[in-house]
């Protein structure tokens, strides 16, 4: 057996006895994944996910004063190792079980929320590693109320430990979104969140599915795939979460289609929102509104980063300001970006969604170009300096990042190469438009015509 990781936000998840614990859990094989999760606690009473895990099986054995008293340590834990999302993870089994959570969803509120006396701007130093290299489940004879009485001794055990604890309460370093958030907006944020436990190979998102959920790992790791352009070939990976990852957040901005499936790669335990509940606590909190977006835009940039012609030649040192000078742009089927024979207006790089480039005269219309996400329009125009000569219409629900014809000019005045790079790409568009107007093979859009 490999050493377990600690549970802490980014943290590698290897094998581990935590694993095969959650792996039975989800199987159905309460006692043999007790026997795991009690002896992960008996070893190290501070791993919060272990405490979580230990207590849901004990609730299942009826035992639900300890599985209660070891989900409040399992929130302490997860609180003071900076695990905000294990730490709503044991708020939820608490509420789960009829347990009033008002005074420690207040605590953790407390120690997460902005200007928090226990968050300080240092970057928390990884701990130790735990060592079972020499791990070993509980004895296979303990059965029944023997086992349960033997998990809540351990859990009793891990209680005092923690309360034997220095008194002053750990620093953590300020988390993303979570961290900019007053008490009262942060704790009503927590209050939406569900849990899911998920086993090994689940795909969580599928490509192409309308999405409505945001999600945080609590504990496990992921991997985002998109399908590859050859049928035959495997998925391309495109990133892998950890603990403390938020994904599929671009639903709440948009109903476009999912631009990639997230499949675990461990068991795991995930926390979901729905957007309706997000909008719900945004209109109580517009902060919580404002934070997201923030987050989201950003999200937006560090993404298309390594693929956009405007972006990838920005200096890392230099993204952050770029990030301010770019609006959201929300785009329903049917809306036009670029209007034919207007001025200029700016420049669209496409986040998720897809554009048709289409050209119309006074008999019908021809679909020049389909444009997907990672790739901008409004560049042909913009850099050749006249009218647009082509609409540009979103086929699904489309989010854009805009950048104003004004700000446009200042950035490539800070960065020629995004001139250079946009220059390149409007010449070879301009060149295939007029190709594809002079065609009798260019398809129909009829499908596009507006009205």
């Amino acid at each position: 057996m490999r050493a377990a990781p600690p549970d802490l936000p980014g943290a590698p998840t290897d094998d581990s006895p935590i694993d095969r614990a959650l792996t039975l859990l989800l199987a159905g094989e309460v006692e043999a994944a007790l026997r795991w999760s009690a002896a992960v606690v008996e070893r190290d009473g501070s791993i919060p996910s272990a405490l979580v895990i230990t207590c849901r099986l004990l609730s299942q054995m009826g035992r639900t004063e300890a599985a209660v008293d070891g989900f409040r340590l399992a929130v302490l834990r997860a609180t003071d190792a900076g695990n905000l999302p294990l730490a709503i993870a044991a708020l939820g089994d608490l509420r789960s079980l009829g347990v009033n959570v008002a005074d420690p969803l207040d605590q953790v509120a407390s120690a997460f929320c902005a200007r928090s006396p226990r968050v300080e701007l240092i970057a928390n130093p990884p701990p130790p590693v735990p060592d079972f290299s020499d791990f070993e489940p509980l004895s296979s004879l303990l059965t029944g109320p023997a086992l349960s009485s033997k998990a809540t001794q351990i859990l009793h055990a891990a209680a005092r430990q923690f309360e034997a604890r220095p008194n002053a309460a750990p620093k953590t370093a300020p988390l993303p979104l979570f961290g900019a958030l007053s008490k009262e907006a942060l704790r009503d944020l927590i209050l939406t969140f569900e849990m899911r436990t998920v086993p090994a190979e689940y795909e969580v998102i599928e490509q192409g599915d309308q999405g409505t959920d945001a999600f945080i790992v609590a504990r496990g790791t992921l991997e985002v795939r998109r399908l590859a352009v050859d049928v035959d070939a495997p998925p391309v990976v495109l990133a892998g979460l950890r603990s403390g990852a938020l994904f599929g957040e671009m639903a709440l901005l948009s109903r476009a289609p999912r631009a990639a499936s997230v499949v675990t790669t461990r068991p795991s335990i995930l926390l979901v929102a729905s957007r309706e509940a997000l909008e719900a606590v945004s209109e109580s909190h517009p902060e919580v509104g404002r934070e997201l977006a923030d987050h989201c835009r950003r999200r937006m940039v560090e993404n298309l980063v390594r693929t956009s012609p405007v972006l990838v030649s920005v200096p890392v040192e230099d993204r952050a300001r770029l990030v301010e000078r770019f609006q959201t742009r929300l785009f329903e089927k049917g809306d036009r970006l670029v209007i034919a024979g207007d001025e200029p207006r700016g420049l669209h790089i496409i986040v998720s969604g897809e554009v048709a480039v289409v050209a119309r005269d006074s008999l019908d219309s021809t679909v020049l170009a389909t444009i997907p996400a990672g790739d901008t329009v409004g560049e042909v125009a913009l850099v050749l300096r006249r009218p647009a000569n082509a609409d540009v219409i979103a086929l699904h629900p489309t989010v854009t990042l805009f950048l104003a014809r004004e700000d446009f000019l200042s950035l490539v005045t800070m960065f020629p190469a995004i001139l250079h790079s946009l220059y390149m790409t409007a010449v070879r568009r301009d060149d295939e438009t007029t190709v594809a107007l002079r065609s009798s093979l260019a398809p129909l859009g009829d499908d596009y015509v507006l009205v």
